[in-house]
């Protein structure tokens, strides 16, 4: 069963990461993010960035249990990232540019990690307010999107389940083309649940 997922934890707490506001906590998010993919030449300088985040960690007082957790699901793309890199640019920049990756990951988790997704929205809905009807969607879009996440995770654990019960074993046809299917129908539902309210042109 698929238990983990980004955006589906918060761990509440009293520090100064959690009492910062969602709005300042995205943009500095934002900033890191760019220096961390312009910056560093050498895979020390994207190590250094790491380890920062993860005293970031520490410091909000984020069990490393959860924290792993959060990123077991991605290791899978990672690896294949890594060594897709390694051939086309050598160890040395794939190294670099690998760690740059795991940084922001990881700064994006905590993120979530120590910030309710409303108050998330609620920044959001804020910062794209001045754009009239087209802040509106995007906000819509992205609340949505966060929204489904638990909804896919409950539906790929029901396929995994209903196969379980016939005692047939896994692949990857057999998993994916149900959830797609309950995706996509899932999908349709809704945007005619939302042209209904007229919520969307």
């Amino acid at each position: 069963m698929i238990r983990e997922l980004p955006l589906g934890v918060y761990i509440p707490g009293d520090t100064w990461l959690h009492r910062l506001g969602a709005a300042l906590k995205f943009v500095l998010l934002v900033v890191f993010i760019i220096a961390v993919t312009v910056l560093p030449t050498q895979p020390w300088h994207s190590f250094a960035a790491l380890v920062f985040v993860l005293v970031l960690y520490v410091w909000a007082r984020i069990p490393a249990r959860v924290a792993w957790r959060q990123l077991v699901p991605l290791l899978p793309v990672l690896l294949f990232l890594g060594v897709f890199m390694v051939w086309q640019n050598g160890v040395r920049s794939a190294l670099t540019l690998l760690i740059g990756l795991l940084a922001t990951i990881a700064a994006a988790n905590l993120l979530t990690l120590t910030t309710p997704v409303e108050e998330l929205l609620a920044a959001l809905d804020r910062a794209l307010a001045p754009f009239g009807r087209t802040g509106e969607l995007i906000s819509l879009t992205i609340a949505l999107t966060i929204r489904l996440i638990p909804l896919t995770l409950a539906t790929a654990n029901e396929v995994l389940a209903a196969r379980k019960a016939r005692g047939v074993g896994f692949s990857f046809s057999a998993f994916g083309i149900p959830l797609v299917i309950r995706s996509v129908r899932r999908a349709k539902m809704m945007g005619e649940a939302l042209m209904a309210r007229g919520a969307v042109d």
